[in-house]
């Protein structure tokens, strides 16, 4: 089952998917043009799911978050509750005080899988059930009723993933919002900024004082997570286009071709153009 609904004034879009076999998702190739936020959430058992080329496992009663930009695919999609919506039917960075989960709940590097009780699992099973209820009532408020909807869901996942993820006795609020806004800058600069003073600079903090907020709750340091970022979009250009080493160089923000190599090799393992031939350019949904 797919419902979709289209707000033909603002281009909203919001979609749910239950029971819906091959629900996958190609950035690169066929998706390109539809840029959906997605939570996925599996109430069957445990399974495999490819995000940008890399397997993860997926548990059995679990949700996962995963951005726009990101390719991925299910080893049983039938098996998955999904939902999806681009930023013209609900804007998380314009609304981020209604849900706080831009830079924390949707992430290119660290996939939050977060686990579910029986109390989450009946919770959620009974938005999913309102939500097939809203989409199939053609009225006058039924856009509103569904964006409201959203909200509930943005909200309820951001505070089960806080849960699991942040040691809220240790992580004020405050705390959590300047590593939300680390994360969000990140994401906006990583192609031209790789030193973490430049991030410190712009949340009026210490390098020292970030990797210290950070070791709170993450065992990676702000570093890492640049470099990650950084690794996870060379691996993706690599992957998925056919664009020239030089060119995927030179829009990392790398001056020097020898230099990204290295970078590249040091964090994989394995040099660039091995990387891509060992697995080949992907042409499907080009």
């Amino acid at each position: 089952m797919k419902l979709k609904l289209n707000d033909g004034n603002t281009g909203g879009e919001l979609l749910l998917f239950k029971a819906e076999a091959g629900f996958d998702r190609l950035f690169f190739g066929r998706d390109r043009f539809n840029k959906y936020f997605t939570i996925a959430w599996n109430p069957a058992e445990s399974q495999t799911v490819t995000i940008d080329g890399t397997e993860h496992d997926f548990p059995a009663n679990s949700l996962l978050t995963l951005l726009f930009n990101q390719s991925f695919r299910f080893e049983n999609s039938a098996g998955v509750i999904a939902w999806q919506f681009n930023r013209e039917f609900y804007c998380i960075i314009d609304h981020d005080r209604e849900v706080s989960c831009v830079g924390f709940l949707f992430s290119s590097t660290d996939h939050l899988f977060v686990k579910l009780n029986d109390q989450a699992q009946k919770k959620l099973q009974l938005l999913a059930d309102i939500f097939i209820e809203e989409f199939n009532t053609p009225d006058n408020i039924r856009n509103e009723m569904l964006l409201v909807l959203l909200k509930r869901l943005i909200s309820y996942v951001t505070l089960l993933a806080r849960s699991g993820y942040a040691p809220v006795e240790k992580l004020q609020d405050e705390r959590y919002h300047v590593v939300r806004k680390f994360n969000l800058l990140v994401e906006a600069n990583f192609k031209t900024e790789h030193s973490v003073s430049f991030y410190a600079e712009q949340l009026c903090k210490a390098p020292k004082t970030l990797s210290n907020l950070f070791a709170i709750f993450n065992q990676k340091t702000p570093s890492q997570i640049i470099q990650e970022r950084i690794m996870v979009e060379a691996k993706r250009l690599l992957f998925y286009t056919d664009r020239s080493i030089k060119d995927i160089t030179f829009e990392l923000g790398f001056e020097d071709l020898s230099y990204f190599s290295h970078f590249f090799r040091k964090n994989a393992h394995i040099s660039p153009s091995d990387f891509r031939n060992s697995l080949g350019v992907a042409k499907e949904g080009k």
